[in-house]
């Protein structure tokens, strides 16, 4: 199976990306460009698409970078403001799932002829339902409740089973340069 793996920087996408080559699939990894000028540090920054790139190297995948600034800003950043403004509490990695990476980053994978995307999230699939991630401690369910059916047919979530002390370790055994970043939040 052709896979894009969603490669954020971090530990978690990182070891996705390795286990999705270790089970046998073709993976390119790629990385989302949410911000125009992402040179500070954070979510996708500069540095941080600089780390997807040199674990993509160590694994021996090509790494690519999609330009999404426009979605973002029009899907996650401007609701997002306007509902916090309105005196609510959303959470923008909700809409970032729904619109970025099992949306637009799904279709661009279609597109590209890949069967699947991988990412990081800590939660699994089974039988075509959506579950808690190994590690109740770490789940990220609860970001992927949007989720249709065909979304989750296209979606692989390879750190699901694993717990966030195994991922790190994984990422130890590899030698991957991620393998002691501190958790995004």
């Amino acid at each position: 199976m052709r896979v894009l793996a969603a490669m954020s920087g971090g530990v978690d996408s990182s070891v996705a990306a390795a286990l999705a080559l270790e089970q046998g699939h073709d993976v390119v990894g790629v990385t989302l460009k949410l911000w125009d000028n992402p040179s500070e540090g954070g979510c996708c920054s500069v540095a941080e698409i600089d780390d997807a790139r040199r674990v993509a190297q160590q694994l021996g995948i090509d790494h690519w970078v999609f330009g999404f600034t426009d979605e973002f800003e029009a899907r996650v950043v401007t609701p997002y403001a306007e509902a916090h403004a309105a005196g609510r509490t959303p959470n923008p990695c909700i809409e970032c799932n729904r619109h970025l990476k099992f949306g637009k980053l799904l279709a661009r994978a279609h597109q590209l002829g890949f069967d699947a995307v991988a990412t990081g999230h800590h939660a699994r699939i089974r039988d075509g339902r959506l579950l808690r991630g190994a590690d109740r401690a770490k789940d990220q369910s609860y970001v992927l409740y949007v989720l249709g059916q065909e979304e989750l047919r296209r979606s692989l979530f390879p750190v699901g089973e694993l717990t966030k002390a195994q991922v790190r370790d994984k990422a130890r055994a590899l030698g991957l340069r991620t393998a002691e970043k501190t958790d995004s939040q």
